[in-house]
């Protein structure tokens, strides 16, 4: 199949979350099953200093864009991804896309994806390149199935082009003013956008990729449910029930071949579910680089996220202390976000020095150490559409504790002694009182030895592989292009 791929990120040239890893491993397992599979990505300034073997495509240089009354000029740029034979396309608008960060809070934070999207679409028709189907990602690319219903429509290449919008995160939507509906550029289409919102003076980008995609997919199962009802819903739980005949839950995949103990690129001390004694290396050795206190016997407890109120660590402010204070555990974090959630571990850290060690930021190199050492990883998410770490933490024989929600659900099995399965710990309520039950059923599971090297057996032999996962995007494609 000829597939067209439009994403804000893609591991390793541009991320801030788990959205860049799955483009870019789901993209790249589909490259490996044969499909022509072609990327378009923003060209932010941050990739400069990734030096790559890049060049200017001949038949897309200094073109010309017009978004309402805006005028744009973007050149086509192909990139070879570092460590890899596969290429992107790279829309290279240094007025949009050289900013400090990926995203912002200007006013044309809209037009930058719109001309990211606008871009990827008129190169396919400047390639001549007829897709079979065009895969969006998030609000960021969520046009582009009313984009090829509207704008593009005159055009025979597309004329059996189907759209894929996938729902990575329902919580952030790209709402913006309705002054900006021209934009667009939809002219006559404008009828296509949704009347209510433009008449309360909002256009809502998530939700056009919802009501205009030929089908929806989203990053777990449990998500795919939990997304149709209120309660998680963010206010267009109804517009998806409507369209649960076109929604399917796929869940993320794991590139092992960057998240795997057996070879991990990071860390020195690699192991195997069979042999373990370099897993109590690499604790041995990461406790010995962050000064904390050594310990053959204290559990250590991992931390790698965002720090935000979906990722519900503020859970953790009544807990945790306490059971330092009266618990030997070690706790390394790194994340960064909500100003009180920094603090929470900042002070953490200053309160017990030997205990505890908090990295503000993001080092993918210390997410991988943290992996690869703790014994448990914490992640009580209030909602998680699918999450990584889970399943990075299952790999590494590193328990996690998790909320029964989305996609921890759906790659979580809570232990049971009784039984000898389950591959973690698993809670209910998002609340204080039930996050300290799953960190002390976790510390009574670290002293029982042999069911803690059970589930640490069973977490290790789950397989999340991209391999497996992609044959249900390939399965979805390959029934959509047939229509």
């Amino acid at each position: 199949m000829r597939i067209v791929n439009i994403a804000s990120e893609f591991t390793p040239l541009c991320k801030t979350g788990g959205l860049a890893d799955v483009v870019s491993a789901l993209t790249r397992a589909l490259d490996g099953r044969g499909h022509d599979v072609r990327v378009f990505l923003p060209a932010y300034s941050s990739l400069e200093a990734l030096r790559l073997d890049r060049w200017e495509v001949d038949f897309a240089r200094d073109v010309e864009i017009q978004l309402g009354p805006h005028t744009y000029r973007y050149s086509l740029h192909h990139a070879r991804v570092p460590g890899t034979t596969f290429k992107v396309y790279l829309v290279h608008c240094p007025e949009l896309f050289h900013r400090p960060g990926l995203y912002g809070n200007a006013e044309d934070e809209h037009r930058r994806f719109l001309l990211l999207t606008r871009a990827a679409l008129d190169a396919c028709q400047r390639m001549g390149f007829a897709p079979d189907i065009v895969h969006c990602h998030d609000w960021h690319t969520a046009f582009a199935p009313l984009l090829l219903k509207t704008v593009y429509a005159w055009d025979q290449l597309f004329a059996k082009t189907r759209s894929v919008f996938t729902i990575h995160n329902l919580g952030y939507q790209g709402v913006f003013s309705a002054a900006h509906t021209n934009d667009l550029g939809l002219g006559a289409g404008v009828s296509h956008l949704h009347q209510g919102d433009l008449h309360a003076g909002r256009i809502n980008a998530l939700l056009h990729g919802l009501l205009h995609a030929d089908s929806l997919t989203t990053v777990s199962p449990t998500y795919a449910r939990e997304i149709c009802t209120p309660e998680h819903g963010f206010g267009l739980d109804s517009f998806l029930r409507n369209r649960g005949d076109s929604l399917v839950g796929i869940l993320n995949g794991v590139d092992y071949a960057e998240w795997d103990p057996r070879n991990d690129p990071y860390v020195t001390d690699r192991f195997t579910p069979a042999d373990l004694s370099g897993k109590a290396a690499a604790k041995a050795t990461l406790l010995h680089r962050l000064r904390l206190t050594p310990t053959t016997t204290a559990p250590l407890l991992g931390v790698v996220s965002r720090l935000t109120w979906q990722k519900g660590l503020d859970l953790l402010y009544e807990c945790l202390p306490q059971l330092l204070e009266k618990r030997d555990l070690r706790v390394v974090a790194t994340g960064s976000g909500d100003g009180a959630l920094e603090h929470f571990f900042g002070h953490l850290q200053e309160r017990f020095p030997q205990k505890v060690v908090f990295h503000r930021g993001h080092s993918e190199e210390l997410a991988h150490w943290i992996e690869a050492a703790s014994d448990g990883f914490i992640m009580p998410s209030r909602y998680e559409p699918c999450g990584l770490n889970q399943m990075y933490s299952l790999r590494y024989g590193t328990l996690p504790i998790v909320r029964r929600t989305g996609g921890l659900a759906d790659s979580v099995q809570h232990y049971e002694a009784a039984t000898g399965k389950g591959t973690g710990v698993v809670f209910d309520h998002a609340d204080g009182p039930g996050l300290r039950w799953a960190l002390e059923h976790f510390l009574w599971l670290y002293g029982e030895q042999d069911h803690f090297r059970r589930a640490q057996q069973n977490a290790m032999a789950q397989d999340f592989s991209w391999e497996r996962q992609a044959g249900h995007y390939e399965q979805l494609f390959s029934q959509l292009a047939v229509r």
